[in-house]
């Protein structure tokens, strides 16, 4: 594993694993690393139960296996149900844990090399703003770009509080999920925060409260490998009606898994009923900043959200 971060520490170096979405973008002409480090070798395929009772995930751990591991479906069903919501089977084969997070954001301008895209070119402009946007970000955009992030998994760990551990050329950090992605700011070139020749090793999850019940439900354009429009991961504790304890994670929004506090705050305490669900995705929403053409993705979020509450709450 040294010998790979070390020689990912070149300028231009990138990882290789599954290669889902960076071959896809490299025939493009999008992506253009001057060299590419191949990880699949290391031994990082694994899914091991933690004396506490969660789980830790190989960064090279296939989605198809980690969508269809007994732990995964018996604790995390929201992460499986995910999982088997994005891409088609034999992507779900090739794709890894690693790859899956570090997706680049979804955008039409981006992937097209004869347009300007801040992502690809530092100040070049970011057409998507007033051009076509209706798929693109309704929270935590900038001027310089309104991209989304496709994955549902990240989702799914965000709701769950996952940790990430990297290890690079500094050694090795672990740090939560919500941490690794950036909104787009002044720097929209930069999707994460990981350093140059910093690998992703694993994700932790901690392990569920008894009585925890997660759901993952994701809105789209078509019934199969499709990005979300809106989606949400949810994750609650419901004990004599009233939410003990909630997480919600919304994908398709944002530049990367948005979580939703607002709501999640307007929850916590309260009776587990759908007025009180309704009310928790308005206090969400108010900070929502559709564009021209995507205004829809807010009441779409707003019924994904309560419906997705009424199903993991009552």
């Amino acid at each position: 594993m040294e010998d790979a971060v070390s020689a990912a520490s070149f300028p231009g170096t990138t990882f290789l694993a599954g290669g889902t979405n960076l071959v896809d973008l490299m025939k493009l002409g999008v992506a253009q690393p001057t060299a590419l480090v191949d990880v699949r070798g290391l031994a990082l395929d694994f899914v091991d139960e933690l004396p506490s009772g969660g789980l830790r995930i190989g960064a090279t751990t296939r989605n198809s296996d980690l969508a269809t591991h007994p732990l995964v479906r018996e604790r995390y069903p929201a992460l499986a149900q995910a999982l088997l919501s994005g891409a088609s089977a034999q992507v779900r084969n090739v794709a890894t844990l690693a790859g899956n997070l570090l997706q680049r954001t979804r955008c039409p301008y981006f992937q097209d090399i004869s347009k300007p895209c801040n992502k690809r070119r530092p100040g070049s402009g970011c057409p998507a703003v007033e051009g076509e946007h209706r798929g693109l970000a309704i929270f935590g955009h900038s001027p310089g770009c309104v991209a989304t992030h496709p994955s549902d998994m990240a989702v799914a760990l965000a709701a769950f509080e996952a940790r990430v551990e990297a290890r690079g050329p500094r050694g090795t950090r672990s740090f939560p999920i919500s941490e690794l992605y950036r909104l787009p700011e002044d720097h929209p070139d930069r999707d994460t925060t990981l350093q140059p020749g910093e690998l992703i090793v694993a994700a932790e999850l901690e392990p569920v409260a008894p009585g925890t019940r997660s759901v993952y439900r994701k809105a789209r354009e078509r019934a199969s490998f499709a990005f979300a429009l809106v989606s949400v991961a949810a994750v609650a504790a419901v004990s004599d009606g009233v939410v003990e304890d909630c997480r919600i994670a919304l994908g398709g929004v944002a530049h990367g898994p948005w979580r939703a506090l607002r709501a999640e705050d307007s929850l916590r305490g309260q009776p587990a009923i759908p007025d009180n669900f309704a009310r928790a995705a308005d206090a969400e929403l108010a900070a929502a900043r559709p564009l021209r053409d995507n205004g829809f993705k807010v009441e779409l979020a707003r019924s994904l959200i309560t419906r997705t509450l009424q199903e993991v709450c009552l």
